[in-house]
């Protein structure tokens, strides 16, 4: 693994010189110090080649430090808060290219996430949705609240096949909002997933997480039989 030398940059306050060339760098130059020979100019200290990132981009910065075998701390002092603040870092110029492009990669992947995001929202009839969430609760009052709005989305994706878009479920028959919920049940209050991924079939797993799938159904309902018996 590569070596990744830290070291620090201060910019200046006040007129400054390089101790090695001799050179006058006026004011805010940016110089190194070193316990024997003071302060050096960056091309002294063989760090002219590096560029400078400014603090903001966590993750670019990060990926960047990660690639500079060379690296450096730039600190200005401040007056008001007396200390020397992070002004960003010096890197080798392939390093920054390098994390740019990767964090170049993340921003389209961010811009599929939002184009699927988009398209889910297309594909939703939010009126529908309205109706079949108000359709849960009525079935199933006891619902943890906010789930009927999952329940009813998830069910009534438009093209997915899904009980949602079946003609008994736009006619917001009983069985088929019964049927939404039980898969709801399943995948959130069971291992019925787990099951699947240990290699159960779809029936074997149902089985085995029927009795809590049931439990569940008959107390989200609970309130609507006791309407029912009033």
């Amino acid at each position: 693994m590569k070596k990744i030398d830290i070291l620090k940059v201060f910019i200046t306050n006040r007129d400054s010189t390089c101790d090695e060339c001799g050179e006058n760098l006026g004011r805010k130059a940016w110089i190194t110090l070193n316990p024997d020979k003071g302060a050096l100019c960056l091309a002294c200290a063989d760090m002219d080649h590096l560029v400078f990132l400014p603090s903001g981009n966590t993750a670019l910065t990060r990926r960047a430090h990660k690639h500079s075998t060379l690296a450096a701390v730039v600190l200005k002092w401040s007056q008001s808060r007396k200390r020397y603040e992070r002004q960003g870092l010096l890197l080798e110029e392939t390093a920054l290219e390098k994390a740019e492009k990767e964090c170049l990669a993340d921003d389209e992947v961010r811009a599929r996430r939002r184009e699927r995001e988009a398209k889910r929202r297309a594909e939703l009839d939010y009126k529908y949705i309205e109706r079949f969430a108000k359709r849960v609760q009525e079935l199933f009052p006891l619902c943890p609240s906010g789930r009927e709005i999952v329940i009813a989305e998830h069910a009534c994706l438009k093209y997915s096949g899904r009980i949602g878009r079946t003609a008994t479920a736009k006619s917001l028959e009983e069985n088929a909002i019964r049927l939404a919920v039980i898969a709801h049940i399943c995948h959130t209050e069971t291992p019925y997933d787990r099951l699947l991924a240990k290699g159960f079939d779809r029936r074997e797993a149902r089985s085995q997480v029927e009795e809590r799938v049931d439990e569940i159904l008959s107390k989200w309902a609970l309130g609507n039989l006791d309407n029912k018996t009033a």
